[in-house]
């Protein structure tokens, strides 16, 4: 029984892949933030389970301390995980909203889409490579624009826009760096763009009619899950694809990790 952790399941995208997972025999760590949704979500998942099994985990992603927690508890609850999907994220926001800061004061967007899967992503680690051929899938976008190095944060002509696409840059360019990484070990790592503008609370809030389902998003996600396709890839739902061309420059990897390193450890990129 193939054991998969889905960041994000409660509603949208990662609550219909859970669906999907469990109905077919796997074993879904179900992540969410509010506990009662979370257990809501296991038992209706136990319920359709054929064969497979379900577990909740709570945590705010906008909390690294959270985000390590949840790493730690579901390694030491299974010490072997299959597959990671890093599907849980902020979008646009509300039409004419301000910055957000996460509670750790970084900008929220790059927080919980970017920082948040990274933290994540180390600290199962050990768990992934514990397994014979594991999986990491990043729920990326096909918006992205690169990070401005002097000012990561967005202090400077924010947009809600602009600050989810740099987070989703900055998780396609990590993807490709890691790996490279992660090479011969076992343990492959890929992102995606989903479906356009799928019918989820995240689209509607930033003020978008949708223009696609969470089940034309889900089948990248699934394929990703239950097949080899390699790694290092960029997939446009199904279909092998090219990310933002500076997502595959080293030189960005480099700068990027150095940024990243600062920002998990609270500092300023520029301290």
């Amino acid at each position: 029984m193939p054991t998969v952790l889905i960041t994000g399941a409660t509603s949208g995208l990662g609550r219909y892949v859970a669906f999907e997972l469990v109905r077919s025999g796997y074993a879904v760590l179900a992540h969410g933030r509010d506990r009662s949704r979370t257990q809501q979500l296991v038992a209706e998942l136990e319920a359709e389970a054929e064969g497979g099994e379900a577990h909740g985990f709570v945590a705010d992603l906008a909390s690294l301390d959270e985000v390590r927690r949840l790493g730690a508890e579901v390694a030491a609850a299974h010490p072997r995980l299959d597959i990671l999907v890093n599907n849980a994220g902020v979008g646009f926001g509300s039409p004419g909203s301000g910055r957000e800061v996460s509670h750790d004061g970084h900008e929220l967007r790059l927080a919980v889409n970017y920082l948040a899967p990274v933290a994540l992503t180390r600290a199962l680690l050990p768990a992934l490579r514990a397994s014979a051929s594991s999986r990491i899938v990043n729920v990326g976008s096909g918006g992205q624009e690169p990070l401005d190095f002097d000012d990561p944060e967005l202090t400077r002509g924010y947009s809600g826009r602009s600050a989810y696409w740099r987070s989703k840059f900055a998780l396609a360019a990590h993807t490709f760096a890691l790996a490279e990484e992660l090479a011969d070990t076992g343990v492959s790592v890929n992102v995606l763009h989903p479906a356009t503008y799928m019918d989820t609370a995240m689209v509607r809030e930033g003020g978008v009619e949708p223009w696609s389902s969470v089940a034309d998003g889900a089948a990248g996600v699934l394929a990703l899950v239950t097949t080899e396709l390699g790694t290092g890839g960029y997939f446009d739902g199904t279909t092998p694809s090219r990310a933002h061309s500076e997502a595959y420059d080293r030189e960005v990897w480099k700068r990027l990790a150095a940024t990243t390193e600062r920002l998990l450890e609270g500092r300023h990129p520029t301290d």
